[in-house]
């Protein structure tokens, strides 16, 4: 078993430790660590007190007096997260064990602007945090998913095609000083792939989850981790080229996946063909009633996005690909067509065990990875260490 070095051993990793579930001892934390077991006890002492570790109810016993055992406390704060999407967000209360105490989708259309859009972001928070009966106090972190290309560093988006006055905007410093607790932003995939990554750990280090709504993007978890590239641009595969094809695409050049194959694109072309449909949640419901024109723009969205999906199971080889937004609500049929250009077109290495499902979390794999990444940043041994004002010993 891996042992952490006396200056790496801070609070905050033996509360990394605890994090597993399992309740250990003193004499376990010591060993594991490296640490004196006065040290440990000085600083679970700490840890304790601020309640982030409990004294568990049990004991253990060796032959002697049994050893007290501690355990993380999940309930010692909350998070806060919200999905933002194009025209609603689903916002939660959850606590560190990532159990959703509260939880509501409000009409929150991102056109109206980021501080309209924020200002009611901060306010349904306040009315779920009421719910729940905790105070913002309890709140450490906020985590907050965009529909748009955010610069992870910042928190800010960038050049977001659905999102007019958002460019540039500071999301994490507009949103902290209203709630009083850090806030991470990301874009929208790559939360919802933490989201799903964490439901279905530890069994899974390399996944990708592609979104297929009104636009189409992927968010990648490579050796366990999230991937986002230099800038925060990794994933946007709705917006590669797709051979023969020039439809015009919102980002302002032709032939996107994103622009034959997406919600919009796709109810477009029903409404052409005279048929009322507003988004890919309309699309999604004709296909259901039978509408053969909307089931053959489902497949053949499937198949389009599995002819991109392919080209990246061979640089990336992930072992599962998951499918989400409004258009994984077609099931099998967008599933089908995805399954048939990925195995035709992939090396039989890449796909020999490869799983292409739709996703565990549904419509709440957004709030779940924004609270994921709200919890892995404050809860980062060095966040703990800083938190309780001292680091490894010298």
């Amino acid at each position: 078993m891996p042992t952490y070095g006396q200056h790496a051993a801070g609070a905050g990793a033996l509360l990394a430790i605890l994090r597993d579930g399992r309740a250990r001892t003193r004499g376990e934390l010591a060993r594991l660590t490296g640490l004196s077991r006065s040290t440990v006890s000085q600083r679970l002492d700490g840890l304790v007190g601020s309640r982030w570790v409990v004294e568990g109810e049990g004991s253990i016993s060796s032959g002697g007096r049994p050893a007290a055992v501690f355990a993380f406390n999940g309930g010692a704060r909350v998070v806060l997260a919200a999905d933002v999407g194009a025209t609603r967000a689903r916002l939660a209360v959850l606590d560190l064990g990532l159990d959703v105490l509260a939880e509501r989708v409000e009409a929150l259309p991102v056109e109206l602007g980021p501080e309209a859009v924020l200002g009611g972001v901060a306010e349904a928070f306040g009315e779920l945090l009421a719910a729940t009966g905790r105070g913002p106090e309890q709140v450490c972190g906020v985590g907050v998913g965009l529909p748009g290309p955010v610069e992870h560093r910042t928190g800010r988006p960038v050049n977001p095609p659905i999102m007019p006055g958002w460019d540039g905007f500071a999301v994490p410093e507009w949103l902290g000083e209203r709630l009083a607790a850090p806030v991470l932003v990301d874009n929208d995939v790559n939360v919802m792939a933490l989201g799903e990554h964490w439901a279905a750990r530890p069994a899974v280090d390399h996944l990708i989850y592609i979104k297929i709504g009104t636009g189409i993007g992927c968010g990648i978890i490579s050796g366990g981790r999230l991937h986002r590239g230099a800038r925060g641009a990794a994933g946007d595969v709705g917006h590669i080229r797709v051979p023969a094809s020039d439809a015009p695409c919102r980002c302002g050049n032709t032939g996107c996946l994103e622009a034959i194959a997406g919600g919009a694109s796709m109810a477009a072309a029903l409404r052409g063909a005279g048929v009322e449909a507003r988004g890919s949640r309309d699309v999604v419901a004709l296909m259901r009633a039978g509408d053969p024109r909307a089931t053959r723009l489902v497949r053949q969205a499937g198949r389009e996005v599995g002819t991109v999906m392919a080209a990246i199971v061979n640089f990336f080889n992930p072992s599962v690909i998951l499918i989400g937004g409004d258009v994984a609500a077609a099931g099998e049929q967008v599933l089908a067509g995805v399954r048939e250009t990925i195995y035709s077109r992939s090396l039989p290495l890449a796909t020999q065990h490869l799983g292409i499902r739709a996703g565990e979390l549904g419509d709440r794999a957004g709030v779940v990875g924004a609270a994921v990444m709200a919890v892995e940043h404050v809860l980062a041994p060095g966040s703990i260490d800083r938190i309780a004002g001292r680091q490894a010993p010298g």
